[in-house]
């Protein structure tokens, strides 16, 4: 779409940031609508807005997939992205951040910063992406924005600097005062977007003059020339100021911070002003590192139209009727519409035919893409989020961000019977556009587990699945994979004898059973002597004891770590069979099992918590509390990263709880580590919770 430097210099890739409420999508509706790419200013209350569309989205009033739009203003071409918030849909915006060059941070003029304040904030670190902040809802009552910068200024380490402050505030708020140019904007009543400019110059308030003098002192900083210049006492001419400007938000030395209200429409199109000013273009960016998907050698592309052709697919949208639909960021190079791409992730060429443009819910095709553009192609059947496109004569592989883990899991099953493989297809689709879901089938409780980032992410994954693909299903807590073991030895006698007037069924089997190291499993030997047993036999006695191992004698749980010896038996000549055999192999397991000291073992997890300082107490208190067992602290800059080990059924819903004690500044991760025996009091109350289960 753009071949020129200067077209490429002139486009914004913008990611709007911000924690779930602070008004992003609000604010992307009110430049889309200054900017006149859209004729009609929507409301996210309403259901009515151009980024929130899909119906979980209106349900809910909140943003929970990325969305994307573009715009133009004075010249420049930006595209936004719009994204979530809330800390169940965060990874989203977090992968959509790699096609960003810039980010515009939200922060409520109410609440101030939040822990998803914290946490794009941390993104937009990761990505080294420059930022302009804009402090939403002055409009609002209790909104001040004085307080809300000192604590944007404590909270991070980044020199935020305003370059406007505000008119009046709550109900009276009606415009600002612009410090790079020394005048003021007066808002007209309506959502129209019109002010009146003012020259302020000769009656500038003290506040503001504090203010723009903190701001031209950081301005000259950018500069050996500009600080000699304003040392001298001398102004800085508004050119000089401006390249100030750009250099110091690009290099990150500062971050400028804005005002207004999105909902009413004020301070927007000086915001519009400072996104083409100051934030970076697709130029800016630099080289762009992979490497060769063979020799995995350094590979370097410049954002250049005429490099070879690559770009990064960052995100998947599934469709039931349109198929799949792959969104990317180009890189380098050129891709024209009904060609051939080369995914060199997966290695495979995939044939294509428009390029679209995403305009919210809708799409436009274009002829071409370029550098710095954000596309998507439709229906490409290997391609998936984290996959490098790019041209086959000159292949080259970037590294995409990492998938977050799932932190909380839920069974699921068909409200219809025989849905289950319905189920399973119909979510690896939703895997498709959602990485952080994780769908299994547990071997040992035959269950189907859905895994995801919190309770509501779950949750709306449920109702796309209804929506989407006609599956309904049901969530449960997920059963604790439990396993049965024993302590002691026996030696038992499984005889099983049956006549029917016919042949009837003989086998007879003495065994020993006794336990194994932790983790050994089972062993079966054979130390028939004599031919008590015909060895055709043997494999029926084990095969009867590995089945009835699987359903254990104490709660139906697997039984692992035991030795089983056949020692003895006898046969009869007709009526022996592998049936027969098998069936005294398993009597003679659940028997023995029974006299050998049977215990119940419990997964115990490794766990990492990540919390703020000032709640690693309550933290440490509510992990002894779920019979955890605290191994170490270490500190992380203003966190703390707890080490513990705590028994599965404890913390299978402590996604929720962490986040309630941390008011969501709290994350972790678990793995399984190894297998414990249950406290006897618990072990009991696990053992008739099942055999109430099993009881007809």
């Amino acid at each position: 779409m753009k071949e020129s430097k200067e077209s490429i210099e002139n486009l914004r890739n913008i990611g709007i940031i911000a924690h779930g409420g602070a008004g992003k999508t609000t604010l992307a509706e009110a430049m889309l609508f200054d900017s006149g790419a859209i004729d009609r200013l929507g409301k996210v209350d309403k259901g009515t807005c151009t980024m929130d569309f899909e119906p979980e989205e209106i349900k809910r009033s909140i943003t929970i997939s990325s969305s994307f739009h573009h715009y133009q203003w004075k010249k420049y071409r930006i595209n936004i992205i719009d994204t979530p918030g809330d800390d169940n849909f965060l990874n989203d915006a977090r992968m959509c951040l790699q096609a960003a060059d810039g980010v515009v941070i939200v922060i409520d003029a109410i609440d101030g910063v939040k822990a998803q304040t914290e946490k794009v904030w941390g993104f937009a670190d990761e990505f080294n992406l420059p930022r302009i902040v804009f402090i939403n809802k002055m409009d609002r009552e209790r909104a001040d924005f004085y307080k809300v910068l000192q604590d944007i200024q404590s909270s991070f380490k980044s020199k935020v600097i305003p370059v406007q402050i505000p008119i009046g505030s709550e109900a009276s708020f009606k415009g600002l005062i612009d410090l790079i140019h020394t005048k003021s904007y007066i808002y007209s009543n309506g959502l129209t977007g019109k002010f009146e400019i003012e020259d302020v110059s000769s009656n500038l308030p003290q506040e503001a003059t504090t203010y723009q003098n903190q701001l031209m002192e950081h301005i000259a900083e950018t500069s050996d020339e500009l600080i000699e210049k304003y040392l001298e006492g001398k102004d800085l001419s508004m050119d000089e100021i401006e390249k100030g400007l750009r250099k110091g938000v690009l290099s990150r030395q500062f971050v400028l911070l804005c005002c207004g209200s999105a909902l009413k429409n004020i301070g927007i199109q000086p915001l519009l002003d400072l996104i083409n000013l100051c934030l970076p273009s697709p130029a800016d960016r630099g080289l762009i590192i992979g490497e060769d998907p063979k020799t995995r050698e350094e590979k370097k592309r410049r954002p250049d139209s005429h490099e070879p052709f690559s770009g990064l697919v960052f995100k998947t949208i599934a469709d039931p009727y349109a198929g799949r639909l792959t969104i990317f960021r180009v890189y380098s190079g050129t891709l024209k519409s009904d060609s051939t791409v080369y995914n060199s992730t997966k290695g495979e060429k995939e044939r294509f035919g428009q390029i679209l443009v995403m305009e919210g819910k809708g799409q436009k095709p274009v002829p071409s893409a370029s550098v710095g553009d954000i596309v998507a192609i439709a229906k490409l059947k290997e391609t998936t989020t984290g996959d490098t496109l790019c041209d086959e004569k000159d292949p080259i592989v970037y590294t995409p961000a990492s998938v977050s883990l799932p932190v909380i899991s839920y069974a699921i099953e068909p409200k219809t019977k025989g849905d289950e493989e319905k189920i399973i297809s119909s979510i690896t689709r939703l895997l498709e556009e959602d990485p952080t879901l994780r769908l299994r089938r547990s071997d040992e409780t035959k269950e189907i587990i859905l895994s995801g980032m919190g309770q509501i992410h779950i949750e709306v994954a449920i109702e796309k699945l209804k929506r989407k693909f006609g599956v309904d299903v049901n969530l449960k807590t997920p059963k604790v994979p439990y396993r049965e073991t024993i302590k002691g030895k026996a030696r038992v006698q499984g005889k099983y004898k049956r006549q029917t007037g016919g042949r009837g069924q003989y086998g007879d089997v003495w065994i020993e059973i006794e336990p194994l190291p932790k983790g050994k499993g089972f062993e079966f030997v054979d130390k028939i002597v004599g031919g008590v047993i015909p060895k055709q036999y043997i494999p029926a006695v084990e095969k009867g004891i590995v089945e009835a191992m699987e359903c254990g004698v104490l709660a139906g749980y697997k039984v692992t770590d035991i030795k089983i010896t056949l020692v003895d038996g006898s046969f009869h000549e007709v009526d022996s069979s592998d049936m027969a055999f098998k069936i005294a192999g398993s009597m003679a397991f659940k028997k023995g099992f029974l006299q050998a000291q049977p215990i119940l073992l419990e997964p115990i997890m490794k766990v990492t918590v990540t919390v703020p300082d000032e709640c690693m107490g309550d933290v440490i208190g509510d992990l002894n509390s779920r019979r955890g067992r605290v191994l170490g602290m270490e500190a992380k800059g203003r966190q703390q990263v707890i080490s513990a080990q705590v028994p599965m059924a404890e913390i299978l819903k402590y996604a929720l709880d962490l986040t309630s004690m941390t008011g969501g500044r709290g994350s972790f991760t678990t793995e399984l580590l190894h297998y414990e025996e249950v406290p006897a009091h618990l072990s009991e109350k696990i053992i008739a919770q099942s055999k109430s289960h099993q009881s007809p």
